[in-house]
């Protein structure tokens, strides 16, 4: 009846899923990141990172992921299978999100 109508915009960080919320009039505009996914192939896992091939060129700026996907990654790797890392970039940070055998 009073005031401005609210906007209550709840979102998951698609990096470490945590939930944030934010509250804020409905006239007000929200920034929304540019989210883009690309599938690499593995050249080579040096010292945390991997080693990926962009088209011609190499990227090296990617670490490798924890838990149950980088001992996958790693075991696959070992047994020298071709391997295909799917990477999602947003607002400054990347993330290997999921592997397939090519």
């Amino acid at each position: 009846k009073h005031g401005h109508a609210k906007a209550k915009i709840i979102a998951v960080d698609i990096f470490n899923g945590t939930k944030h919320e934010i509250l804020c009039p409905s006239h007000h505009n929200v920034n929304v990141p540019t989210v883009t996914r690309k599938d690499y192939p593995v050249m080579d896992i040096d010292d945390g990172y991997l080693v990926l091939l962009d088209g011609v060129k190499e990227k090296s700026d990617v670490k490798m992921p924890g838990g149950d996907l980088g001992e996958d990654l790693q075991s696959q790797f070992d047994d020298e299978k071709d391997i295909l890392v799917t990477v999602i970039s947003a607002m400054g940070k990347e993330q290997v999100i999921a592997i397939k055998s090519a």
